[in-house]
């Protein structure tokens, strides 16, 4: 019996590496290409079928969102490229949030573009460490990436202002700790939006949210981003992944015409709903084990 309980516990151990290597790969569509195009005003999507990237042009440059993985970038370039624009006008970097799938391809960004990276303070020392300083996931290799200096250190409500254009950076805490949701105003049509890009919201598997010595305040973190972004108005409904805001439902209905499908408030609010319970059930899980 004993034996067979240490060889059921060894094969535990055995698979959890396979278990980390597998999530920092990813989801296949990471890296699957999606057409670029055009959301409202001067935001346009730039980026792959899974992870999320956005355009928001203007007369002195562009701001791009998001530089997902290095392999990543070529793929951003060419898509930016397609709708007319040219990638080195980019002038401004900004990030969702300091996990290898939304920043890990920074530094080459940095390096063809010569854009100004900004980046929430408390993501900061992750970025800048090339995910070593993560909470979660530092001491694994597969989730680690070049580390990129960052040119400005970012507050909660700090504004972000190119050529007209103007950003509200939102500390929305809990994923990482400096993750942030983007929003922004933009005009189409004679009517002006309220554009939101939610970080992201998600409780990986195998956050502790309970007596976590590397994130004490994780708990209260997230309580403080559902207070956020439940405040926030929206009208556009964004985020870091295709798969919160139904990319791929939506687009071919903005390819037949008609209303805007990405103007989706009810859609914004239900979302958000969803993963405050799915937080509210993992957290009351962990409540209970810990007794």
């Amino acid at each position: 019996m004993r034996q067979s309980i240490a060889i059921v516990w060894l094969g535990l151990i055995l698979a959890l590496p396979l278990a980390n290597s597998a999530f920092a790969q990813g989801s296949p569509d990471w890296t699957e290409p999606f057409p670029s195009f055009h959301i409202a005003g001067n935001l346009y999507y730039v980026g792959s079928k899974g992870l999320a990237n956005y355009l928001l042009t203007t007369p002195q440059g562009n701001i791009l969102i998001n530089s997902d993985l290095e392999s990543n970038v070529p793929m951003i370039e060419a898509s930016i490229e397609k709708l007319g624009f040219k990638f080195k006008d980019t002038k401004v970097l900004l990030i969702s949030h300091a996990h290898w799938d939304h920043d890990a391809g920074s530094a080459k960004v940095k390096e063809m573009t010569g854009a100004s990276y900004m980046v929430m303070d408390a993501d900061v020392p992750v970025v800048e460490s090339g995910g070593k300083a993560d909470f979660q996931y530092g001491s694994s290799p597969g989730f680690l990436y070049p580390p990129t200096k960052v040119d400005r250190l970012l507050h909660d409500r700090d504004e972000v202002r190119l050529g007209g254009a103007v950003l509200v950076a939102h500390l929305t805490p809990g994923h990482t700790k400096g993750c942030t949701t983007w929003t922004m105003k933009v005009t189409e049509g004679g009517n002006t939006y309220n554009v939101v890009i939610i970080g992201s919201p998600n409780v990986n598997p195998g956050y502790k949210l309970i007596r976590n010595s590397n994130y004490p305040q994780i708990a209260e973190d997230y309580e403080r981003m559902w207070s956020v972004l439940k405040s926030l108005p929206c009208d556009i409904f964004l985020g870091a992944h295709g798969g919160y805001f139904g990319l791929e439902e939506k687009y071919p209905l903005m390819k037949k015409g008609g209303a805007n499908p990405f103007i989706d408030p009810s859609g914004y609010k239900k979302f958000v709903a969803q993963k405050e319970q799915e937080f509210r059930t993992e957290f009351a899980k962990q409540t209970l084990a810990a007794k």
